[in-house]
């Protein structure tokens, strides 16, 4: 079929809305640059390795954000620990099990409106949950960020899940596998590329979570091991960026960690990004 040449007013017309698209483009991407560079500027050259490696002390007024570090870590480990099972079992339920399609929607629905809740209510309601009867503690903070991370972990699973070809089912149905075994041995590692993707956005969005953290959790700076800092309050990097610059007026110290988040936040987009391509790779070959 031969296409038919376009009007001039027309060649305006597409000319003037693919300027709008490019300018629209590079906003974005000179934003996200100018953020970078901004933040990188102001708070790399206050970087030290005693700001790593240290924990702060108020007699002597030295400050260290180690005790931040490994709060932030072992919030991680303890959500992902938690989240992953519940996320990626409610997808196989819902993608592999459930046979009422109401059902289905209606969870779904639920769970799209979590991921929609402002992160200050999941404090609230984390606070009362949670805080109230085990006390302001680490444990306390990840129980409320699986709360708000487990709708990304189902649907991303839900959505790798589909992905996965019926015949692939069919076929090891046809071998006498049982339905177990065929989510198991078939699907599952079909569509890990999904969960994997899922769990790295999870950190990403730990990583940037204060308001929740600050009700559940607790902003002290004391230097524990896991399974004891899982039962004390602590403060994570970004809750020890507010605390710095709010209520202490350390505006090096909070660019410090706005930068050390930053480059985090970079290299975790940046690792979802190459596991996809990974195992889209691995998948065709």
């Amino acid at each position: 079929m031969l296409r038919q040449p376009l009007s001039a007013k027309r060649k305006h017309y597409e000319r003037l809305w693919k300027a709008v698209m490019r300018l629209s483009v590079g906003l974005t991407a000179a934003l996200v640059l100018l953020l970078l560079a901004y933040v990188l500027a102001k708070g790399a050259p206050h970087i030290t390795w005693g700001l790593l490696s240290t924990r702060p002390s108020y007699l002597t007024g030295k400050i260290g954000i180690l005790p931040d570090i490994l709060n932030t870590l072992y919030i991680i480990i303890a959500t992902l620990l938690l989240v992953l099972p519940l996320g990626v079992g409610a997808a196989i339920y819902l993608t592999e099990y459930a046979a009422s399609k109401r059902v289905v929607s209606v969870i779904e629905y639920a769970a799209e409106t979590l991921s929609g809740i402002p992160s200050i209510i999941y404090g609230l309601v984390g606070m009362l949950l949670f805080s109230n009867n085990m006390g302001t503690c680490l444990l306390a903070g990840a129980l409320t960020l699986v709360i708000m991370n487990l709708p990304t972990i189902m649907r991303a699973t839900q959505e790798s899940l589909k992905t996965v070809p019926q015949s692939y089912r069919e076929g090891a149905f046809s071998l006498g596998a049982g339905k177990w075994r065929v989510v198991r041995t078939v699907v599952l590692p079909g569509c890990v590329d999904g969960i994997v993707t899922g769990c790295i956005l999870s950190v990403g969005r730990i990583l940037g979570e204060s308001a929740a953290l600050l009700y559940t959790a607790g902003f002290a700076h004391a230097l524990y091991g896991m399974l004891d800092g899982l039962a004390a309050p602590g403060a994570t990097l970004t809750v020890a960026l507010y605390v710095y610059a709010k209520e202490q007026g350390e505006f090096n110290v909070a660019f410090a960690i706005a930068a050390i988040l930053m480059v985090l936040t970079v290299l975790v987009n940046f690792a979802a990004a190459l596991v996809q391509k990974y195992f889209t790779k691995r998948r065709s070959a």
